[in-house]
């Protein structure tokens, strides 16, 4: 008991420490440069840092709009630095021109590795490659994206659409964001696992797997905003606290992937040919049998397709509620498409696609990213890198940049991703992935990303078609961002469902 007090005390203990040496000291210390946080000896920014804890997007955001090359060193205690940036060419060189030198690194490894072990997104060097090629491999056949529609569509006709009808029927309030969350897990685990979890039913159930998902996710984010290091790492040591309860989470979710991968061995092995396209199936029946690399790169795949299909559309949904033209132009392409085959209506539909871009930019499912310097550097835009030091590009940011968006950057508008032919038909026109990189950009691009836009886009048409979501809150909230592994909206997006007529 006394233990974990002085555990749960040793931070506030070493900032008094701190804050005492700083006041004897105050009269020696330069007055910090404009546009960067105050840093003190010993302390760095934190104080300034910890105050702006639970607005940190915000308030790194602005250090970056107000820099010359929008980009800062931020000093961290015990003399540590961090490189932010939303400069695209200082983007382009970590993820692609000095790709080797930028890596995920010891620190962030170890973080995450209870939770995500050595699958693809806690990996560098061989581990990676060897794990991007059998993934690459997989994601490019035509089967698997048939089997990616037929799932969605599936889950979208049988679960979502009649839930909507029914809370349209009855004037329930639903969390739009749960909503889209367990649709999301369930198209997920089926997609990796061949496995239905049956999240998005009527009762809306508490679905263990699901829950303890969550935690594990929340408490891995938790190690990353700890002051020191060492203390998630002494918890961990002695069972106690958030660590007690990451090491139970991690140890069902692998025990529940575990056991599905040997059912998965086990089926195959009594078939004569394989029938299965789930990505689990896959990697069995390719070679891959190793358990632990295969529970390992599916719980990955779980953390990729679930928080952020459900966190892009969650703001999506939000913001064409707040732009009804937006969501009239919308519904117009949807229902010019509505004869068409499920691939090509999506893949046609233009100025939704445009609408999803742009929600993206303005609040990313992975708003910050960041990598550990193998060796000194230099960045294009001057600033020097040393080894071992963190570097994390920062697509919040880079989204509200006035340099690459122009003065209209607050604005929420599609327009800005299309340009009108002769005939006056919408064409796209994207953005490189370096200047948006929200799917990531270089040899880590996301090997999801069609996949995402595909279910993201079958969503769009199949609520909108039949529904307006209308969000139970006042007209003047802000939802607030909150970020975990991925991001979230803060407290959920509660809305109201209405039937369309069919003259709306």
């Amino acid at each position: 008991m006394f233990f974990q007090l002085f555990i749960s005390l040793l931070p506030l203990f070493l900032t008094v420490v701190f804050c005492l040496f700083v006041a004897k000291s105050s009269k020696l210390t330069a007055k910090p440069r404009p546009n960067l946080p105050k840093s003190y000896p010993l302390l760095g920014s934190y104080l300034e840092s910890k105050a702006n804890k639970n607005r940190r997007l915000e308030w790194i955001t602005g250090f970056l709009q107000s820099s010359p090359t929008a980009t800062f060193t931020l000093r961290e205690p015990l003399g540590r630095r961090q490189i932010f940036t939303a400069n695209p060419a200082n983007v382009q060189h970590m993820l692609k021109t000095n790709f080797p030198n930028y890596q995920k690194g010891p620190n962030s490894r170890g973080t995450l590795f209870d939770f995500l072990g050595d699958g693809i997104f806690n990996v560098d060097g061989d581990s990676w490659k060897f794990q991007r090629q059998v993934a690459s491999h997989e994601f490019n056949t035509k089967s698997l994206r048939r089997f990616v529609e037929t799932v969605v569509d599936a889950e979208l006709s049988d679960r979502l659409t009649p839930m909507l009808s029914n809370a349209a029927r009855t004037g329930t309030v639903l969390d739009f964001q749960d909503i889209l969350q367990r649709f999301a897990f369930d198209n997920i685990c089926r997609i990796a696992f061949g496995y239905d979890p049956a999240y998005l039913m009527p009762s809306l159930p508490q679905a263990e797997f699901a829950k303890t998902f969550d935690d594990g996710t929340n408490l891995s984010s938790e190690r990353f905003r700890t002051f020191l290091p060492i203390n998630w790492k002494i918890r961990r040591f002695f069972g106690i606290g958030s660590e007690k309860r990451l090491k139970i989470a991690t140890s069902d979710i692998r025990d529940f992937a575990k056991n599905i991968v040997r059912e998965k061995k086990q089926e195959l092995k009594d078939k004569s040919s394989l029938e299965s396209v789930d990505l689990l199936s896959r990697f069995l029946s390719s070679g891959h049998s190793d358990e632990n690399f295969v529970t390992d790169i599916v719980i990955s795949f779980i953390l990729a397709g679930r928080d952020t299909t459900s966190a892009a559309l969650t703001w999506f949904f939000w913001l064409i509620s707040r732009h009804p033209e937006v969501e009239l132009e919308i519904l117009k392409e949807i229902r010019e498409k509505s004869d068409s085959p499920i691939f090509e209506e999506v893949k046609d539909m233009i100025y939704t696609h445009a609408c999803l871009c742009e929600t993206m930019r303005l609040y990313p499912p992975v708003p910050v990213d960041g990598k550990v310097a193998m060796g000194a550097d230099v960045l294009p835009d001057g600033t020097e890198v040393r080894k071992g030091m963190g570097v994390a590009y920062h697509p919040y940011a880079m989204g509200r940049m006035e340099s690459i968006w122009g003065s209209d950057w607050a604005e929420f508008k599609p327009e800005r991703w299309l340009e009108r032919d002769a005939a006056g038909k919408w064409s796209f026109v994207g953005r490189d992935s370096y200047t948006y990189p929200v799917f990531q950009a270089g040899p880590r691009i996301c090997l999801g990303k069609e996949m995402a836009f595909l279910q993201m886009k079958r969503v769009v048409a199949g609520v909108l078609r039949q529904f307006r979501v209308v969000p139970a809150m006042q007209k003047d909230f802000e939802p607030e961002l909150v970020v975990f592994l991925t991001s979230k909206m803060n407290g959920g997006l509660p809305v109201r469902v209405e039937e369309r007529g069919e003259c709306d």
